[in-house]
């Protein structure tokens, strides 16, 4: 089976001479389809480097990433934004929804851009499991903040894209909130055969993964089968010493 995401010596430089810094350093990765899994390091390991770069969110300096069977360095502009429109769904720690728009409107906001239309079924389907029927009609001021990143969620999942990409989901978010949302992105892979990447730097949040991936100086240092908050934590300090 072709891995929902690969990246192959992918390397990315800041800068050049005495002030350039080297983001990524030749890493090699892949994600397969229907996972949850992990990007984790410390600051500066390259970590929402990697995860912007394998969205198609920032070029590579080197290397190739692919998703599915698309390299994404030999698209165009238009051919990668409407990539990231079909086939890429993202969740960042800022909600980025539109202030002026219902819930329901944000929810299809990709899907109307790209012209395409809602699968009444699925959308039904997504809306029930983030339990936010009641919620649709209400702008985002309306919409306490745990709401508001459901309604990220959804909006995320309304495509049905390839694979969903978080930064720092639960970032912005109480415990009891955080932890709500983490177990809608499990129930999306469990239950959808969503493919999720996250980075985070929570243990706790990344003990929800099927795997954890570990930065350090942009390269990868270490790759752990189900983490658990606590064996993530101690492989985190070492990497801070």
């Amino acid at each position: 089976m072709i891995p929902a995401i690969r990246a192959e010596q992918a390397t990315k430089v800041y800068g050049s001479g005495p002030t350039e810094v080297r983001a990524l350093d030749g890493v090699t990765v892949s994600f397969e389809q229907g996972r949850f899994s992990a990007i984790m390091g410390p600051s500066g390991s390259g970590k929402s480097t990697l995860l912007h770069c394998i969205a198609g969110l920032d070029d590579l300096t080197s290397g190739k990433v692919c998703i599915g069977d698309q390299d994404l360095g030999l698209l165009n502009d238009r051919e990668l934004t409407l990539l990231r429109r079909t086939r890429v769904g993202f969740v960042f720690q800022a909600f980025n929804l539109v202030p002026t728009l219902s819930a329901r409107e944000n929810i299809t906001l990709p899907l109307d851009i790209a012209g395409s239309s809602v699968d009444p079924q699925w959308f039904d389907r997504v809306i029930d499991v983030l339990e936010i029927g009641d919620r649709l009609g209400h702008r985002p001021s309306e919409l306490s903040g745990g709401q508001q990143q459901r309604v990220a969620v959804a909006r995320a999942l309304a495509s049905r894209p390839d694979v969903i990409f978080a930064d720092e989901p639960s970032g912005n978010l109480d415990s009891k909130s955080g932890a709500q949302l983490l177990d809608f992105l499990r129930l999306a892979v469990d239950e959808f055969h969503q493919t999720i990447v996250m980075v985070t730097h929570d243990p706790l949040a990344a003990g929800y993964s099927d795997r954890a991936v570990f930065l350090e100086d942009g390269q990868i240092v270490d790759d752990m089968p189900g983490p658990t908050p606590e064996a993530v934590f101690d492989r985190i300090k070492t990497l801070e010493v």
